[in-house]
């Protein structure tokens, strides 16, 4: 091949790749009905899991359409739309009862929401590490995270690809936990053909801009248990109850509604992201079979238990020593060859100085607020989770968006890192003399 074009030579690829989000008129439509309707909040029509009649004449709350349909989409009873993934997960730990006192067990790699979900509430985030090549937590690494305090767990489904629910479920019914699904990548994503964020307790799903389904930020819990969904509406609208006056509240809640707005457009995304999550996962297979055959690159296992993964992120582990390139090097080489690419997390979460220097809530809540006794030190997690650390440092991401062209573009992107390898001693010597 030719030189590599951060060494002067061509690059693969020119043509961008499909842009993100994707929308058309009907999004336009969409948003130009609620604008003109007046109707621009979510309680309009209806008030929590039991729905008043529409006024006469009028339509139906889009943000209560958008919740019944992505529950069915989910395979849910229930579904409860609010303002971000994050508050979701708040909300749901805060209405399984999760508070002062409990830990929860997170994976040390994953976003930051995860974690940040659980200080809110006043619980204290325990990390426990990820199997490397799933990227999902690690169920013997929860077992042995398990404590007297724990109270829930919140596994990952990282990039849209399933846990391995059967051995945390197991693990939740010996220690009487809580399964609370964070499934931000996994809109329309199954394990065993049953629907993410159906197998646990509750699920917690994100809009945020990046995500499969997006309208710019948005939220939504499911679960297939009434009375938490019930819970779940009161925390969410200022611990209002269902069928009550509208002044009268009954429990401390935030106000984390979603708008019409947000609903409408997402009706929309609705009805595109299965058939987008069948081409990602079409281009997704034919990339792992290519990949997989260039040495010190290695995608990530996909278990049987995985029936539809909605590859929100395409990773694979780039071994520096097997390919013989520094992972800044590759990914510096790989976007000059017009492949767009990210190394994902730079450390896990435990690194962060929110946990090293413990500022959380105003006067050392929840760690010293007497609920919770024991000694923490997030510094000591260092080393506990090997794997975490390790994808920190070897992990290569590719956006979902590129996943969403044709097969011929996904022979750009193995080109791209072909082309690399063939010219690894080379780039590898100029880093060097850049370094020195």
């Amino acid at each position: 091949m030719t030189q590599l074009a951060i060494l002067g030579g061509q690059p693969i690829r020119r043509k961008p790749f499909p842009s993100w989000p994707i929308f058309d008129e009907s999004e336009e439509q969409a948003l130009l009905g609620v604008l003109r309707s007046g109707k621009w909040w979510r309680f309009s029509y209806g008030e929590g899991v039991e729905l008043k009649e529409p006024e006469q004449g009028l339509p139906r709350s889009k943000v209560v359409e958008f919740q019944e349909a992505f529950a069915r989409l989910q395979q849910a009873r229930h579904g409860i739309a609010c303002a971000n993934g994050t508050a979701a997960i708040e909300i749901a730990l805060k209405a399984l009862g999760v508070g002062p006192g409990h830990e929860v067990i997170v994976p040390a790699y994953t976003f930051i929401a995860t974690a940040s979900a659980v200080l809110q509430v006043n619980a204290v985030p325990i990390f426990v590490d990820i199997e490397l090549d799933t990227l999902n937590v690690d169920p013997r690494r929860v077992e042995q995270g398990v404590t007297p305090e724990t109270k829930a767990i919140i596994p990952v489904h990282f990039g849209g690809q399933a846990c391995d629910m059967d051995a945390l479920l197991a693990i939740a019914e010996r220690y009487n936990l809580f399964v609370v699904e964070d499934a931000a990548h996994g809109h329309a994503g199954a394990w065993k053909g049953q629907g993410l964020g159906t197998v646990g307790n509750a699920g917690t799903f994100s809009f945020q801009a990046s995500k499969n389904m997006t309208a710019g930020e948005g939220g939504l819990i499911t679960t297939n248990d009434r009375d938490l969904a019930v819970m779940c509406e009161s925390y969410l609208w200022a611990g209002r109850k269902v069928g009550r006056p509208w002044y009268e509240h009954y429990r401390l809640g935030w106000n984390y509604r979603i708008t019409e707005f947000q609903a409408a457009i997402l009706l929309q995304q609705l009805k595109r992201v299965e058939a987008q999550n069948a081409k990602r996962r079409e281009n997704a297979s034919y990339l792992i079979r290519r990949l997989a055959q260039i040495p010190g690159i290695h995608p990530l296992r996909l278990p049987e238990y995985v029936t539809k993964a909605t590859y929100h992120i395409f990773a694979f582990r780039l071994d520096e020593q097997e390919f013989g390139v520094s992972r800044k090097d590759f990914l510096e080489a790989l976007a000059g060859e017009g492949i767009p690419c990210f190394g994902g997390y730079a450390h896990p979460l435990y690194r962060n100085p929110m946990f090293l220097h413990k500022d959380f809530c105003p006067r050392g809540c929840p760690l010293t607020c007497g609920h919770y006794t024991k000694p923490i030190d997030y510094a000591s997690f260092e080393g506990r989770c090997p794997n975490s650390e390790r994808a920190c440092r070897e992990m290569v991401w590719l956006e979902h968006r590129l996943l969403l062209a044709e097969e011929k573009d996904m022979d750009d992107i193995v080109s791209a890192i072909s082309k690399i390898c063939e010219h690894r001693s080379k780039l590898g010597e100029v880093a060097e003399k850049s370094r020195s």
